[in-house]
């Protein structure tokens, strides 16, 4: 039986660069989840009798959510949804069942990479036909939908058995509880060389993959344990957890530090790598050689050729903004586009489906391809492990050997979290109104706030970041991350470009010191913010 639920509006339900983030506690409210979720419905046109993917990174509040909105989907006239068993999917194999199965869009429940749990983090996001996160046109229309909604519907009932694959009846819509990894293990066969890579596992060659309690710890049990070979206990927290098993599951130095402490030792398994929370991150470190998001995605672009799915080569490459220039230079060489874009994977969506970019990343540990519309976590550590597989040769020679062809872009974000955010955006503010008079000082050649126009459907995106740009390639950029769910959180970007192979083995920190110096001095960092030192350093 339909119902229709009579509510009123919640402030603050607006989506941010990955939908609505906030703490589980908002999301626990009566009518809070639904709200959004209808909101999203009635800005949604064309949609029934049509198929819904559903699922989620299994965080706190996953499971009742996942039954919340397969009601709600039945209930606003939906032909079918596909919901991942148990209620779990990582975001990029939501992305693939959508394409796959030409579903007319999804809805993704994660908080990505913040930390999970009763008190943890929470959201819900919708991704479009194309498998790609919902574009700005349609998220403004969500939020409207959200600050006018006055009713819901649903179908009240008994909850969906999530636990075992096969099809039921909700109303009348079908609901097909699918294995969360079967169809994303397949398209990763397609792709990658897995012959090449079990070769390589034979020759001794040894990894530790972290899932950081999360989402991809079953995808990478099942495909790096079950279908590659890799000894039973090369996944490390593998089981998804609610509350991620106390992990912060964003996969960087900081909160991976088991994993990196025991590869990036003398004595460690030739390859590291880790997912975040929803599967759509990396981390990649090799024995004593920890690799930028930026440095994997400009190696990966060079040796794309290597690999089954890419032997044809790449239409371009694309990164946002804040992402070192390392990749523009593999581009130049190799005579294709580098597309800068805004941070936030759903700009690189237009670039993928038009066709003038193959591969793309972002320095928050996100890369990804055409093969679907968000980044990927597990593709990246297939990815390198067939170039591994490939070319025979350390983690640390493969990055040395780039650095020497390409030069080495030395770089590093430093992350202010959970900063006031009156503090914060007058920090940004007072940054805009001064930048008309850095030019010129300081060694600055150029300052700016980022825009983007959008070469394929000409849409304008500004106030996307304050960049400083030196001479010779050396950069300092600024900006406020939509992220979170608490505060602010201010991002400062350093990076310098260093030709002479003679100068590639300064240490990260040194190398950037006076940029490091000089970016929290023009900001007033310890003044505006009472920080005088960032949370995280990556």
């Amino acid at each position: 039986m339909i119902e229709t639920i009579t509510t009123k509006p919640f402030e603050g339900q607006k989506p941010g660069t990955s939908g609505l983030r906030k703490k589980v506690p908002v999301f626990q409210q009566p009518h809070y989840a639904e709200n959004f979720i209808q909101s999203i419905f009635d800005a949604l046109d064309g949609y029934g009798g049509k198929t819904l993917v559903i699922g989620g990174d299994g965080r706190y509040y996953n499971t009742e959510v996942v039954q919340t909105a397969i009601r709600m989907a039945a209930a606003n006239g939906f032909g079918k949804v596909m919901a991942g068993r148990d209620g779990l999917l990582s975001t990029p194999a939501a992305s693939n069942i959508i394409r796959k199965y030409k579903a007319f869009g999804g809805i993704i429940l994660s908080a990505s990479h913040n930390p999970g749990g009763p008190d943890g983090d929470f959201g819900i996001k919708f991704n479009a036909a194309n498998g790609g996160p919902a574009p700005e046109g349609l998220t403004d229309a969500i939020y409207a939908k959200t600050r006018a909604i006055t009713s819901y519907r649903i179908v009240k009932g008994p909850d969906v058995d999530l636990g075992r694959v096969g099809s039921t009846r909700v109303g009348g819509m079908t609901v097909e509880v699918i294995d969360p990894v079967a169809d994303y293990a397949a398209l990763m066969q397609k792709l990658f060389d897995f012959d090449a890579i079990r070769a390589l596992i034979r020759s001794g060659f040894t990894m530790r993959f972290d899932g950081m309690g999360a989402i991809t710890g079953p995808y990478g049990t099942a495909i790096l344990e079950g279908l590659l070979g890799f000894p039973t206990g090369t996944v490390m927290n593998g089981i998804p957890l609610p509350d991620f098993g106390g992990h912060h599951p964003d996969p960087n130095l900081v909160h991976a530090k088991e994993l990196c402490d025991l590869v990036l030792s003398s004595t460690g398994p030739d390859f590291g790598a880790a997912s975040d929370g929803d599967g759509d991150r990396n981390l990649i470190i090799g024995r004593g050689m920890y690799v930028t998001p930026s440095d994997s995605l400009a190696i990966l672009a060079a040796n794309a050729t290597l690999v089954p799915g890419y032997k044809d080569g790449l239409s371009g490459i694309a990164r946002s903004m804040p992402t070192s220039a390392a990749a523009d230079r593999v581009a130049e060489k190799l005579r294709i586009a580098c597309y800068e874009t805004p941070t936030g994977w759903k700009f690189f969506g237009n670039l993928l489906d038009a066709k003038l970019a193959t591969i793309c990343g972002e320095e928050s540990f996100g890369t990804g391809s055409n093969h679907v519309r968000e980044k990927d976590g597990l593709w990246a550590v297939l990815m390198w492990l067939n170039i591994l597989a490939r070319r025979r040769e350390s983690v640390a020679d493969i990055v040395q050997g780039h650095w020497q062809a390409f030069g080495r872009n030395y770089y590093s974000r430093h992350d202010y979290e959970e900063v006031d955010a009156e503090a914060a955006n007058g920090l940004m503010a007072a940054l805009r109104e001064k930048l008309p008079r850095l030019k010129g000082h300081h060694g600055i050649e150029a300052a700016d706030d980022f825009a983007y126009d959008d070469p394929v459907d000409g849409s304008r995106t500004t106030g996307q970041g304050i960049r400083l740009l030196f001479a010779g390639g050396s950069r300092i950029v600024y900006r406020l991350s939509g992220t979170g769910t608490a505060g602010a959180t201010l991002r400062v970007y350093i990076e310098r470009y260093e030709a002479d192979a003679s100068r590639h083995d300064i240490e990260t920190q040194a190398a950037l010191a006076d940029l490091i110096a000089l970016s929290r001095g023009i900001a007033e960092i310890e003044e505006r913010t009472g920080r005088s030192a960032p949370t995280v350093i990556t």
